[in-house]
């Protein structure tokens, strides 16, 4: 009889509980660890600044007018960002989902790559594009007066370049939604002799109105922790965000003033918080069940059909595809501003940064290992954690998961500065400031959503009878994850690995705050050239950084082909 007897069966089943349980307890201190202590330190900091109890260095922070200034900009410019993705992703999302586009998985993956494609290589791409030394635009003839002021160095440039990189959010956001309307709703409308324009105005879009506030929201809060955007545009342009305001502060002065930018990002953080609260109440006041069965519509464009083919790739053509080709075309001139042509093409700036440059090549190799590190472990957490509160429904877990999930919509800055708070003195005798461990851990903290949800949306698609079956057959509690749970997951597990291992590899905003000399990342590397005025050398970087993202994009669609439900954005 299994668990009584010669004691075997009984000390393996207690050896079995003994194992599920120091999983699951070391599983949930780690995840306090990433997902609550760093907001934990941040508002002790608030509190007692280095350690004094007192309100002195929130105090200054609120009394100085530049906070107020670039708290004002921070508010204004992502509220109209957060406008254009709506029109943007949102007309884009119809177009997609509801009309008889051909080739939409390309589109959609194209479209998406402006999301995935890194802030700062976006921005940089457009600078190439619409500056005076426009290598590009110089070949049609085409590029501003020398000496004319840059376009996007504006507080206009940075809501369009904003609004255009989170437009997919928005998209992504919708496109569920629409893609499982009731189509007996548009049927019936259509039959009473709707128009598409019209059926599209009173039947579909109040359907899907929460999904476009949900994505509009997630583009307003992810628009407030931007920090390549505001860095490349509104520096230059003298045009102060609170990302800025707080990598300025601490650049400029040093850990000193760690007690205010604490402040400061603690009132980055808030402003977050006040968008994820207000997105959830908005989308709360709208309740739009229907009864009906969900399909797939498409609905038949006719003779718009052609003007709306055009429009969607020729949109793709012209904030995608021009500001990579400029990008392109500036890598491959050997000095910035002159024209490319046979006698001037050469691949010297690929060669620099691949075989010459110290920076870029420690660069390299620093963010190829943080981002592997990053993806491995999270890669080895994220199945248990899917396991423990998807298959087995541990309240405890599931909680921790969703306090890792609005810590993820804390601006990156916001998790920079705690890291420093936390490991600017040595932690049990473990010195990580001023090292890649320090970045490790903030990017474990920052991208676990990101391995997470995935497995768990695997998980969903499985039968918990699986697992019960192997229970019943004597298999311990490693052996079931081991051997049942782990394969099924394993394709997702992967993919979402990849999606942390292609962010991390190109992330700026916490790299930003924790790099030290001799400890560089790829986004830090990319931003620091440009900002020195290397823009051929930069754009090389930058270029190759695009190639080797488009092709982890493609490598993670193949490794998921094969699962019922999409688990990658790009899929979705």
């Amino acid at each position: 009889m299994p668990g009584t007897g010669s004691g075997r069966p009984g000390s393996g089943r207690r050896r079995s509980i003994a194992a599920e349980q120091s999983l699951f307890w070391a599983l949930a201190a780690l995840l306090c660890l990433i997902a609550i202590f760093p907001v934990l330190r941040l508002l002790v900091e608030g509190a007692m600044p280095q350690g004094k109890l007192g309100l002195g260095a929130l105090d200054r922070v609120l009394s100085d007018p530049a906070t107020w200034t670039a708290f004002g900009h921070t508010l204004w410019v992502s509220l109209a960002a957060m406008a254009i993705s709506g029109l943007i992703g949102g007309a884009m999302a119809l177009v997609v989902a509801l009309g008889d586009l051909p080739a939409r998985r390309t589109l959609v993956f194209g479209f998406t790559m402006l999301l995935i494609v890194p802030s700062q290589i976006t921005t940089i791409a457009w600078i190439e594009l619409l500056g005076p030394s426009s290598v590009l635009l110089k070949l049609f003839g085409l590029a501003p007066a020398p000496g004319a002021r840059h376009p996007l160095y504006s507080a206009t440039g940075i809501t369009l370049l904003l609004g255009l990189e989170h437009a997919p959010l928005v998209f992504l956001s919708l496109r569920p939604a629409l893609r499982v309307l009731p189509g007996d709703l548009i049927e019936a409308a259509r039959a009473a002799g709707a128009r598409p324009m019209r059926v599209v105005r009173t039947v579909v879009l109040p359907l899907v109105a929460p999904s476009l506030i949900a994505g509009m929201a997630l583009a307003f809060v992810s628009t407030i922790g931007n920090f390549g955007t505001p860095a490349l545009l509104g520096i230059p342009a003298r045009f102060p965000m609170l990302t800025t305001l707080i990598y300025q502060r601490l650049s400029g002065f040093g850990p000193r003033v760690l007690s205010e930018v604490a402040a400061l990002s603690l009132l980055l953080g808030v402003l977050a918080a006040g968008g994820v609260l207000v997105e959830a109440w908005l989308a709360g006041r709208r309740d739009v069940r229907v009864e009906g069965t969900a399909s797939s519509i498409h609905l038949p464009l006719g003779r718009w059909r052609p003007v709306a083919v055009a429009a969607a790739w020729g949109f793709l053509a012209l904030t995608l595809l021009m500001p990579l080709l400029a990008l392109l075309a500036t890598a491959l001139v050997a000095a910035y501003g002159q024209p490319l042509g046979p006698a001037t093409a050469t691949l010297e700036n690929f060669r620099f940064v691949l075989f010459d440059d110290p920076a870029a090549g420690r660069a390299i190799i620093d963010s190829l290992g943080l981002a592997a590190a990053a993806a491995a472990i999270l890669f080895l957490v994220a199945v248990p954690v899917a396991y423990f509160a998807v298959w087995r429904g541990r309240r405890l877990m599931r909680l921790l998961v969703l306090a890792a999930e609005l810590s993820y919509a804390l601006p990156g800055v916001v998790l920079a500065i705690a890291a420093i708070l936390i490991f600017i003195r040595p932690v049990l005798g473990l010195t990580l400031y001023n090292t890649l461990g320090i970045i490790l851990i903030a990017y474990l903290a920052r991208f676990f959503t990101l391995a997470q949800r995935p497995v768990a949306a695997a998980f969903r698609q499985l039968d918990f009878r699986l697992e019960e079956a192997a229970q019943m057959s004597g298999a311990g509690f490693v052996r079931r994850v081991m051997t049942v749970a782990l394969p099924l997951v394993a394709p997702a597990a992967a993919a979402g690995g990849l999606l942390v291992f292609l962010t991390a590899f190109n992330e700026l905003t916490v790299s930003a705050l924790l790099w030290s000399a001799g400890h560089e990342t790829l986004g830090v590397v990319v931003f620091s050239l440009e900002q020195a005025g290397e823009n051929t050398v930069a754009a090389a970087l930058a270029s190759l950084t695009v190639v080797a993202t488009v092709g982890l994009m493609a490598l993670a669609s193949f490794l998921t082909r094969h699962l019922a439900t999409p688990v990658l954005p790009w899929q979705a």
